[in-house]
């Protein structure tokens, strides 16, 4: 069983939880600009927490591929005003809503944990100057993502020899720069990286394989809804990629993932409510 813990709060992981995707930006490649301002962010919010999502991952700065990078500055104003927002009105002890900020730069992470966030998700795997530190000193469970290559160029006929072990090398040195800086193991996710740096095929490698990764004995989040992944092999536009979405989800969950980061919550948690209740029965 996973437990994590951050500041007063602790998040039972022994069943798949939902993550909703609350997008501050102007340019993601689903649902770029709907929820660019603050209002339409926060009615997003109310609307994932109304629906189920048991923690909202907010970001600021879009790392489809091709993605331009994002001021500190701008980044700030995207962000932090909305985790404000959803730390008063969701994210109390014991039963809380929980807040992550989806970002890779230190000072982003220190004003959103001070802000109400309660874990940290970086797809740059606190890889940038300073972050490891910065997520160490804040002491907020940590999501460590695998990218390959940065997201403008990401998708540049990446390559591997063997994707599995590729990313379990990866995990090894970054989980254990992790403890080097005083981050307990228990705080520690992993999220394999759907679409960051791989192609089509070696997308369902991972999602195939995923549980060679649960030899790190770590939870285990997953984020591939309406991704080119799901796009590609069904030739579907961005639109129109429920189905696939909620398929990818529940062959994670039933490979052991542990928070699903998904656009659609109300149809993701229908899955896994089914899901559940089979295996109660079996």
């Amino acid at each position: 069983m996973f437990e994590l813990k951050s500041k007063n709060k602790s998040l039972d992981l022994s069943a798949p939880l939902v993550m909703g995707i609350v997008n501050v930006t102007p340019d993601s490649f689903s649902d770029g600009g709907q929820f660019a301002n603050f209002d339409a962010a926060c009615a997003h919010v109310d609307k994932l927490v109304a629906q189920g999502a048991k923690i909202l991952d907010i970001g600021g700065e879009s790392t489809r591929p091709g993605a331009a990078e994002v001021s500190l500055a701008d980044e700030l104003a995207r962000v932090i005003p909305v985790i404000e927002y959803a730390a008063q009105k969701y994210a109390g002890t014991g039963g809380g809503i929980w807040l992550s900020i989806d970002t890779s730069k230190p000072e982003v992470m220190a004003a959103a944990v001070n802000a109400g966030a309660d874990m940290i998700n970086d797809v740059r795997a606190l890889q940038l100057p300073g972050a490891l530190e910065m997520a160490a000193n804040l002491n907020v469970p940590v999501c460590l993502m695998h990218m390959k290559g940065e997201p403008k160029d990401m998708q540049e006929a990446p390559e591997y020899q063997d994707i599995i072990q590729e990313v379990s090398d990866f995990f090894d040195v970054r989980v254990d720069a992790c403890m080097a800086a005083g981050i307990e193991r228990g705080n520690i996710l992993l999220d394999p990286g759907f679409g960051f740096g791989k192609t089509l095929e070696h997308n369902y490698q991972l999602l195939a394989q995923l549980p060679a990764l649960h030899a790190f004995h770590l939870p285990i989040l997953i984020g591939l809804s309406r991704k080119r992944m799901i796009g590609e092999l069904l030739q579907r536009d961005v639109t129109e990629r429920l189905a696939g979405s909620l398929a990818g989800a529940l062959i994670a969950a039933q490979q052991g993932a542990r928070i699903l980061r998904v656009h659609d919550v109300a149809e993701t948690r229908d899955v896994l409510s089914v899901m559940s209740a089979t295996m109660a029965c079996s």
